[in-house]
């Protein structure tokens, strides 16, 4: 209106002599006579009141990659960065929304508005509506953070959880950075204006509902196709849609199988029959393996109890190894069938994981699916000929394999043992057989004895050399009077040193000396060889008897002396006169005295 006042002013005829020229450079009557601030104030007037900071509603006039034009009916038209709209990717043109006035006209005339703000004014109140009402919200995924994703929800940041974005684990979040996305908000912290939304929720509410849908229509042996999702070392779990079902990893294969990789791959479409399943749990047990004929019904039927087969051994324990011959098919070699020796022995001595062996078939059992498997069988039996091999008193070299509190066992060869009591390891007497051998050490051994029926051997190790006790009974004969220094005194008795290495033992009562005191240690006395033991190797001294005897020899000897002096008297007693008769009662009187 008032441009159009000016163009008429302009447009008057007016001879340029009679121009006033002052009026046009004061724009006196340029507005006919009106005052430019009343013209403006009537053109104001058919505009928009329009107050900075307001929230108002607009139509959108032009749409670009940049910008977004808003008319709010002032006399200009605002314009809005375009990325403010990018929660809403179905903007159009016509379309009302609502913006904020942050300024009525800037230094080049723009009007100013923002749709953020404008929606961040009302925000909150549209968050806690949408929240007490369980509602479904559309968000712009905006960036990474930690823990989780940045989201613009009604134009406020509301945080997404890394656990909360799908069902399934997320190896590339990046994929979900600047994608509008349904929500639902989970948690609002009114304090701090924080909000917590979730994409899972609502998944899982979906999927509760195809899951009923889908536990009503499961039968057991029901074959379904499935998606593997995720692989744990335990099994695979299978997405069924929207279900899912766990593979346990020993339904995977009828082979041993150490991961579940071996078999599957995440994202593989794969058949599963279903096994078990819980409607109120919605737990489903799936098989993979009974998809396949069981490798039992395909084993050969000709093979037999006697036959060797080769296998991989797949599994060890104390009692034995599981050969597997071809997958899903396996025998146990117990450890008493690994070898011909009796000892006890353990599995991981003669075979480990992935060996390739040959092994006897010792019993089958189609029908449970059992086999009984031997690797001693493939090898002479050393116990067929063992008499001949090793004849009672023949020497033999030996390898100590164990060592116990009563012996030794010993290998003459593989597959025979036999056992060196402690007894027959030393003449000497010893606390424990590891005084002498080792385990390892090789030593010489003769047989001593036979038990075919529980293979085993007794033997000796002290036989081979001589027994020094028969030396001891040549040196110190019963009887016989040897000088010995007492070194120790026991609550019994002395032990006393002899020549050399040589001991003897002396009971207390034989220690007492001929003028009644009884011996001490240290001393050096002549002592009596009372005993010998063998099986004790000791040697039984005593001192009380070198003097006691002595005495009791020389009264022997006396009376013996008497004894024939009387018989010679009797034998002449008729040749006896009466002095005779008075000196034969005086010997009589010594004779009764001695006695």
């Amino acid at each position: 209106m008032a441009e159009e006042v000016k163009k008429q002013q302009l447009n008057a005829s007016v001879a340029p002599e009679n121009f006033d020229w002052d009026s046009f450079e004061n724009e006196d009557n340029i507005y006919g006579g009106e005052s430019k601030e009343k013209i403006e104030e009537a053109y104001d007037q058919t505009l928009s009141n329009v107050v900075e900071n307001e929230v108002v509603e607009g139509t959108v006039t032009s749409i670009n990659k940049r910008e977004v034009i808003v008319n709010i009916g002032y006399k200009s038209e605002g314009v809005i960065q375009a990325p403010e709209f990018r929660y809403n990717p179905d903007l159009k043109v016509g379309d009302k929304v609502e913006v904020l006035v942050e300024s009525a006209e800037d230094k080049k005339g723009q009007l100013i508005l923002s749709h953020k703000k404008a929606r961040a004014l009302k925000s909150w109140e549209r968050v806690n509506e949408a929240y007490d009402n369980n509602e479904v919200v559309k968000g712009f995924v905006k960036t990474r953070t930690k823990g989780g994703m940045i989201v613009d929800v009604f134009g406020i940041e509301a945080f997404l959880p890394g656990s909360q974005i799908d069902i399934k684990p997320i190896r590339d979040y990046d994929a979900f950075v600047n994608q509008t996305m349904d929500f639902k908000i989970v948690k609002i912290n009114q304090e701090f204006r924080n909000v917590v939304v979730s994409h899972k929720a609502l998944l899982e509410a979906e999927q509760e509902k195809q899951k009923a849908e889908l536990m009503s229509k499961l039968e057991k042996g029901q074959i379904l196709e499935g998606t593997v999702k995720n692989i744990t070392n335990y099994g695979v779990f299978v997405d069924l849609g929207g279900v899912d079902g766990l593979i346990h990893i020993t339904d995977l294969s009828w082979g041993r199988i150490e991961n579940p990789e071996e078999v599957v791959q995440l994202d593989q479409k794969i058949k599963v029959v279903v096994k078990e399943f819980d409607s109120q749990q919605k737990r489903i047990a799936l098989g993979y393996k009974q998809l396949t004929p069981h490798p039992w019904d395909s084993l050969d039927p000709n093979l037999k109890v006697g036959d060797v087969v080769k296998g991989k051994v797949v599994l060890i324990q104390d009692y034995g190894a599981f050969v597997e011959i071809k997958p899903g098919v396996e025998g146990l070699i117990h450890v008493s069938e690994m070898s011909w020796s009796p000892r006890l022995h353990s599995a991981q001595e003669f075979v480990k994981v992935g060996d390739e062996v040959e092994a006897q078939i010792l019993s089958i059992d189609r029908e449970n699916r059992k086999m009984s498997l031997g690797l001693k069988q493939l090898t002479a039996n050393p116990w067929e000929n063992i008499r001949e091999k090793y004849p009672i008193g023949s020497v033999h070299k030996a390898i100590v394999r164990n060592i116990t509190n009563f012996g030794v066992f010993a290998e003459p060869e593989d597959g025979v043992e036999g056992l060196i009591h402690i007894s027959d390891l030393s003449w000497s007497k010893i606390k424990h057989p590891s005084e002498i051998v080792s385990t390892g050490d090789e030593i010489d051994v003769v047989i001593l004895d036979f038990d075919e029926a529980n293979h085993k051997l007794s033997l000796g190790h002290k036989q081979l050399t001589p027994n020094p006790w028969d030396a001891i009974e040549e040196k110190y004969p019963v009887g016989s009077t040897v000088e010995g220094t007492i070194t120790s005194m026991t609550d019994k008795g002395a032990n006393i040193k002899l020549e050399g290495d040589d001991e003897g033992f002396a009971f207390t009562r034989d220690l007492i000396k001929e003028d009644g005191k009884p011996a001490t240690a240290g001393e050096t006395l002549p002592f009596k060889v009372v005993e010998l033991r063998r099986s004790t190797r000791r040697i039984l001294l005593s001192h009380v008897r070198t003097y006691s005897e002595a005495a009791a020899e020389k009264v022997a000897s006396e009376a013996e002396n008497t004894k024939k002096a009387v018989k010679k008297i009797n034998a002449n007693v008729e040749k006896t006169t009466l002095g005779d008769i008075s000196e034969l009662a005086a010997l009589k009187d010594k004779l009764e005295k001695s006695e």
